[in-house]
């Protein structure tokens, strides 16, 4: 078989054509020969065993194994069942005798496991250097460091040696070595994905996070090893929808206040990005994140460093000698933190979630650099700690405030070197911020990691509401880019698209508010009126339809295409009085008139 591009729907074209998952892992150690990194993998998978578990596979049907012959890794602190979990310390190391759901889950998807990956030592770090282990080298650029803490399952995935690979992330370990390396780095809500097997970092804080070529890749994997599980104390039932943009997403930007960058290339960079982005509907948003900065700060000065010790508390008062010296000092130094010291912690960050909260108000996604700037090994040699750091600028305060995230790259900078964005939302938007990822991902004109594979177009988005899911026609305040529409995306709402109802209705300003407020009225003598189909679960849907006040009500609504789906629509006696504006053929087009400045006389 030629080169293969592992992206996982290449991959499964060319076994659709009567290629085999043997010869794929065939490629796999080639390329990792190619790739001479002996820091990447700390224990990889004998060749034979890969083969063995390739062979091994029944018949190639996608719908019951939508992994059928991927080859991926596991970082080297998720437990894999037979296969020692070191997190990057060997006198630490023990052999689970099952493995981590998700990786349960993969396994079950037809997955082929290659190794597990090295890592910055217990995932304390940024930088993927704090290994007692050979470090991975960065595939963009070698004088750069890896990222960490994820560093062997990015350089992986950048290389080619896999289609994707499993992280952690707790204060932005699946995001900076996605940034550096060139590719996809999704880390999902917080206990979306189950991280029972795992050897936590900060168990309240930690998420597994997928490594991969695309957005739409990443999106797969998470969806396949995503779900509630009992066994798992900080687990959630999270409701995420499937991927779509909405026809108007509000974005947020650091402004000049609170724009940090580690030099005028890493500047420029992002500038690039941002003029490349495509027209998500509205304006930009400059943003002041200095609130957001003040989070990321306890996440190394306060409490959440005791969490770490915690963590590994029985080790470390056994053998501290056995920990990377650099990881054993920072670990060693929450000791000096009081049970006191933590709740005072807890009491600030209650704080500053609360004073950050009414930025989403404005805004539906946060867009970043992924990092001020790069890394070199040399910076890094000559000071431990502060570009460590500074790495985690943009990234320290995702998980401390729950939010969601995906970093995905961006135009290379000036100096050749990898440069990204991360696309930032509240919990239980990753979907949409996985469309959005796609789009921007297109518009960057790299190729996949480092090798010289071009992207994959962004994947179609489906029209129709996901099976399991309630259709809702949204006609007013509820659109997107309007200030009830949180109303729906706090709820796990996915953006379905936009439509008319049939030529039977009229849409009224009704008085009162803010917000001012739509009333549709289904009447003989109408005309279509747009709308904007979303679909919600059904708990979320009763949730939602339970707070809907008077005159307002939910009924079914007639679209222009014959279909029906349920709809905001209005008791005809609140009209009285209304202003009928059927005529702009939509509440969107109104409110827009409303802005407009009167002509002159």
């Amino acid at each position: 078989m030629r080169d293969l591009d592992l992206t996982i729907g290449r991959l499964h074209s060319e076994y659709a054509i009567g290629a085999s998952p043997v010869d794929a892992v065939d490629h796999v150690y080639r390329a990792l020969e190619a790739a001479d990194d002996p820091g990447i993998f700390i224990t990889l998978v004998s060749e034979a065993d890969a083969k063995a578990r390739a062979r091994s596979l029944p018949k190639f049907d996608l719908a019951k194994m939508p992994l059928w012959g991927v080859p991926f890794a596991v970082k080297d602190n998720i437990d894999v069942a037979g296969i020692p979990t070191t997190a990057g310390c060997r006198e630490f190391a023990y052999v689970p005798k099952e493995s981590a759901p998700v990786v349960d889950a993969l396994l079950a998807a037809g997955a082929i496991l290659i190794g597990k990956t090295n890592l910055d030592q217990f995932a304390a770090g940024l930088v993927g250097v704090r290994t007692p282990y050979p470090v991975p080298r960065n595939a963009i650029d070698p004088t750069v460091v890896p990222g960490g803490s994820s560093s062997g399952s990015a350089v992986a995935v950048a290389r080619g040696i896999v289609s994707f690979a499993l992280g952690t992330d707790t204060a932005g370990s699946g995001r900076i070595p996605a940034a550096l390396n060139n590719i996809v780095g999704l880390k999902p809500t917080r206990g979306a994905l189950s991280t029972r097997g795992v050897v936590p970092a900060c168990r309240t804080l930690d998420c597994v996070s997928v490594f991969a070529t695309t957005a739409d890749e990443a999106w797969k994997v998470t969806s396949l090893i995503a779900g509630y599980d009992e066994a798992d104390p900080y687990s959630r039932r999270v409701s995420s929808g499937s991927p779509s943009i909405p026809p108007l997403v509000r974005v947020g930007v650091p402004n000049d206040k609170s724009a940090i960058f580690g030099s005028e290339i890493a500047r420029s960079a992002f500038s690039s990005a941002l003029a490349a982005f495509p027209d998500f509907g509205a304006q930009i948003t400059p943003i002041d994140l200095s609130p957001f900065f003040a989070v990321a700060s306890r996440l190394y000065e306060g409490a959440w460093v005791a969490e770490r010790y915690a963590a590994i508390r029985e080790f470390i008062e056994k053998k501290p000698e056995a920990l990377f010296p650099l990881t054993r000092t920072i670990i060693e130094g929450s000791r000096r933190l009081s049970a006191a010291d933590a709740f005072a912690d807890q009491y600030r960050m209650a704080e500053f979630a609360r004073s950050t909260a009414h930025v989403w108000n404005d805004i539906d996604v946060l867009v970043v650099p992924s990092m001020p700037d790069v890394c070199t090994v040399a910076e890094i040699t000559a000071d431990p700690l502060v570009p460590n750091r500074k790495l985690g600028t943009y990234t320290n305060f995702v998980n401390l405030l729950d939010l969601c995230a995906i970093s995905v790259p961006g135009p290379f900078g000036s100096d050749g070197r990898a440069a990204g964005v991360t696309l930032i939302a509240p919990a239980g938007r990753d979907a949409m911020l996985v469309a959005m990822a796609a789009e921007i991902h297109s518009r960057a004109g790299v190729t996949i990691g480092a090798t010289d594979h071009a992207l994959p177009e962004p994947q179609a988005r489906s029209r129709a509401a996901p099976a399991g899911t309630t259709a809702l026609a949204v006609v007013g305040a509820h659109l997107s880019g309007m200030p009830l529409n949180r109303e729906l995306t706090a709820r796990g709402a996915t953006f379905i698209r936009v439509t008319a109802t049939d030529a039977s209705y009229r849409l009224y300003a009704l008085p009162g508010g803010p917000p001012q407020r739509p009333g549709l009225i289904r009447t003989a003598a109408g005309a279509p009126i747009t709308v904007e189909i979303w679909a919600m679960t059904p708990t979320a849907f009763g949730d939602f339809v339970a707070g809907i006040p008077a005159p307002l009500g939910i009924g079914t609504v007639h679209l222009a295409d014959g279909s029906a789906v349920k709809g905001f629509l209005c008791e005809g006696q609140a009209t009285e009085g209304a202003r009928d504006v059927t005529s702009f053929g939509g509440w969107r087009a109104f409110v827009a008139s409303q802005r407009e400045p009167a002509p002159a006389v």
